[in-house]
């Protein structure tokens, strides 16, 4: 194996769908770590998706250089994955859309490396989009920096121009396009190499975890100090807690997207290491008792609260393989290994309150039970509020949009009711742009509403932006629900009628049962239906009823949808193969009763 004179470590940076994977993977092409159908996003949701959930490791080797690159993710929900990941690098390169510009998760990300001391090297991205705009958006990126405070040598930051699909990057735009050469080399230039103090005492930092079933838990850590080696004995120490020690029983080094067992890794390296049961992130692996531990990683705490449970409506146990409480207790447990942005509150035996960073951050951990074969309901999410100095305080977020011009009424209306509040308004062209704060409470449910407001031509963007005063009531929800009222198949004759009532979330043919929810009404709490009642069957016709039966494509629910749309009185069920929305009392009986004692 190629033995590197230096090392860099990098992570990248961006907004999501700005193109950081798709960088990542044409440096690793160039570079001859690569084979066909390989990508950074392994993960199958990942690449369903389009998106970055867990960042990930990989390594190159340029001009006798190894290049450590941490590709991280651009979603608000998993900015944890991001922040424990700046502190274990030396740079970052910031990927900025040329048409679109800086995005909330830009700021965010972007904010994070500067507190950290870390110089971007920035990279406007797709500036062969029919959009773009790179006047505009340098001039973004550069009120962006001064706006976080960056320091004068911060400010002095590199600029090139890539089109990261083709693979190619140029240091200045009347350069020619070659390769990504310009951009490899910039990062030999500017960024240090890791310091590589290897006869001081061992000092390894984890930012990240993975699991393997033969050795169990393992620390994706950067060495600072020393040099670790397998049969090791180590002292596992943190800045707030004691001390204890464990003994190293593997180590791997990155090798392009492979991990590759070695015997030894050296200051400056990132690792992976096995044989400590029970590390956490942000802890410090130490070769002597007498070192002193690094300065501990801190995560943003979760926004979002919900109860995870046993499936108990009619339909339950007919796909899942796995459906008994332990089981699911047994897996959130495992999810714990690697989930650094979750907490699980394991304190009762019927359910098991999970605490996230969003609704997609719990979305996703339940889209990857499922296809495991886990069943399970899930109750409404709900914000997480706390005291502050005696008062009341939930979670807040910024709320970037951009739309044509024609909807801004519309969605100044509906966030309005929602207690945001509007900070700035830009025109871009063709577009509006808008930025809100507002609780986290009041975007709750509101994302399929922008995409039925602004016709699917809008972007909704937010981040948390931290805890602030209590915003009193906030009406999320203004339709009804179209309760099932019997137990059976729907047809298409009671579904017709039933659709000029509200938006239906299903289709002819589809098992239902009583209580379940399948659809909304504009008005009204509740109305409960029967979709299964066919035609009265006659001799006679009558002129004009006997018409063809037209039925508007059904709502189909996703548990994104779901998780959005249910209401305090409904749990959303999930099984391998199915999404049901259902009231928790499932007879009407039952929720009168629920009702008069409320």
């Amino acid at each position: 194996m190629e033995q590197p004179k230096e090392i860099r470590n990098i992570a990248i940076i961006a907004h999501v769908d700005h193109g950081k994977t798709t960088l990542t993977d044409a440096i690793m092409r160039q570079c001859g770590m690569f084979e066909e159908g390989m990508s950074m996003d392994t993960n199958a949701l990942e690449r369903e998706r389009g998106i970055t959930i867990y960042s990930k490791n990989t390594s190159v080797f340029y001009k006798h250089t190894k290049i450590n690159i941490v590709d991280t993710p651009g979603h608000a929900d998993f900015g944890s994955e991001v922040e424990r990941v700046l502190r274990s690098i030396d740079a970052v390169l910031l990927i900025v859309d040329a048409q679109e510009g800086p995005m909330p998760q830009t700021r965010f990300v972007l904010k994070k490396a500067l507190e950290v001391g870390l110089k971007p090297i920035v990279v406007v991205n797709k500036i062969d989009k029919p959009g773009a705009n790179i006047a505009r958006t340098e001039d973004e990126v550069l009120e962006l920096f001064i706006n976080l405070g960056a320091n004068d040598a911060q400010l002095d930051f590199v600029t090139l121009y890539a089109i990261g699909r083709e693979g190619v990057v140029k240091r200045a735009l009347d350069d020619e396009f070659v390769d990504l050469s310009p951009l490899l080399d910039i990062i030999l230039e500017v960024i240090p190499a890791a310091l590589s103090d290897r006869e001081a005492p061992l000092r390894a930092q984890p930012f990240n975890l993975a699991y393997d079933n033969y050795v169990g838990r393992l620390a994706i850590a950067r060495v600072y100090e020393g040099t670790i080696h397998v049969g090791d004995t180590v002292y596992i120490k943190h800045e707030d807690s004691g001390m204890r020690n464990a003994r190293i029983t593997k180590l791997f080094t990155f090798r392009g997207l492979n991990r590759e067992e070695t015997n030894e890794a050296v200051a400056g390296d990132i690792v992976m290491i096995a044989g400590i049961a029970d590390i956490d992130i942000g802890e410090t692996i130490c070769g002597s008792p007498d070192a002193m531990p690094l300065p501990s990683i801190k995560v943003d705490e979760p926004t979002i609260a919900l109860n995870f449970m046993v499936n108990n409506s009619p339909f339950c146990g007919r796909e899942g393989k796995f459906v008994t409480s332990r089981q699911i207790g047994d897996r959130l447990k495992k999810e714990l290994e690697v989930n650094i942005g979750l907490y699980i509150d394991f304190s009762e035996a019927d359910k098991f309150r999970v605490y996230g960073r969003g609704e997609l951050h719990i979305a996703i951990l339940l889209e990857t039970m499922r296809r495991e074969g886990y069943e399970l309901q899930v109750s409404q999410p709900q914000i997480i509020t706390k005291e502050i100095d005696g008062v009341l305080s939930e979670p807040f977020e910024e709320i970037t949009i951009d739309i044509p011009s024609i909807y801004q009424g519309i969605i100044i209306e509906r966030l309005s009711q929602r207690k945001a509040r509007l900070i700035s308004m830009d025109s871009h062209e063709v577009t509006l742009r808008m930025v809100f704060e507002g609780p986290t409470r009041g975007i709750l449910g509101y994302r399929s509403q922008f995409v039925i407001d602004t016709k699917g031509e809008g972007i909704f963007a937010s981040r948390v932006i931290g805890f602030r005063p209590y915003s009193g009531d906030i009406v999320r929800k203004h339709v009804g629900s179209m309760v099932s009222m019997i137990t059976g198949k729907t047809l298409a004759y009671s579904l017709d009628n039933l659709q000029t009532r509200g938006q239906l979330y299903i289709e002819p043919n589809t098992e239902v049962y009583e209580g379940m929810v399948i659809g909304n009404t504009s008005k009204g709490d509740e109305m409960p239906v029967n979709p299964t009642k066919g035609k009265q069957l006659t001799n006679m016709r009558a002129s004009g009823s006997d018409d063809s039966i037209f039925l508007e494509p059904a709502w189909k629910l996703t548990i994104e949808r779901g998780l959005e749309v249910m209401d305090e009185d409904e749990y959303l069920e999930i099984t391998p193969y199915s999404t049901r929305l259902r009231k928790i009392y499932l007879t009407e009986n039952e929720r009168s009763k629920h009702r008069k004692k409320a």
